[in-house]
């Protein structure tokens, strides 16, 4: 499979950090990439872990760096909120929720157990078509910024051995066996159909 052909989705759960970083890294190595969220609304961390700063999946990014700017410049900069949201609007121009998107993937890519099940809930419930495979593999991340950067590399040596891959669905199994060896973390494995 080549890279132009590998039709690859990053997930988590608010299209920020997690899904953004790997769908940044992907871009960048020349992966077919897009990236989405499953929540109902957009949670941004606030000046306290009981007032996130909320916002709808029509947000574009920049809206929400202004937003933030206007509110506590200081805060959002220390945190590292300004950075990540001035990153995503250079990928891309809004978050995207994963159970609007149409589109068919090759591979689903997850960054939480939460976020797997819900992708999964989503892909079963749908009326089966094409009958085409997705194979959706979740990848447990910490959502902080040096995590999403580590399983941001962890997601694309997975997908660069799933594009090597000549036969996806007989591999994949050893694939992660070995991936899971190699990088001492752990993967969930299911397949769906479009």
């Amino acid at each position: 499979m080549s890279l132009s052909t590998l039709r690859v989705a990053v997930v988590c759960s608010n299209n920020q950090n997690r899904s953004m970083e790997a769908h940044n890294l992907l871009s960048k190595r020349g992966f077919c990439v897009r990236s989405f969220g499953t929540g109902t609304r957009v949670k941004l961390p606030g000046p306290a872990p009981d007032k996130p700063n909320v916002y709808d999946f029509h947000t574009t990014y920049d809206q929400m760096y202004k937003d933030l700017l206007r509110k506590d410049e200081k805060l959002y900069t220390r945190n590292g909120v300004l950075h990540m949201l001035g990153r995503n609007k250079r990928i891309k121009p809004r978050p995207e929720r994963f159970q609007t998107c149409p589109d068919a993937f090759d591979l689903i890519v997850t960054c939480e157990e939460r976020v797997y099940d819900q992708v999964v809930e989503h892909l079963n419930s749908r009326e089966q078509k094409t009958f085409q495979p997705v194979h959706v593999v979740n990848l447990d991340i910490k959502d902080d910024q040096d995590e999403a950067l580590l399983g941001a590399f962890v997601i694309c040596e997975l997908c660069q051995c799933v594009q090597r891959s000549e036969d996806l669905a007989k591999e994949i199994g050893e694939l992660l066996q070995e991936l899971e060896e190699k990088k001492g973390r752990t993967f969930l494995h299911t397949v769906c159909f479009y």
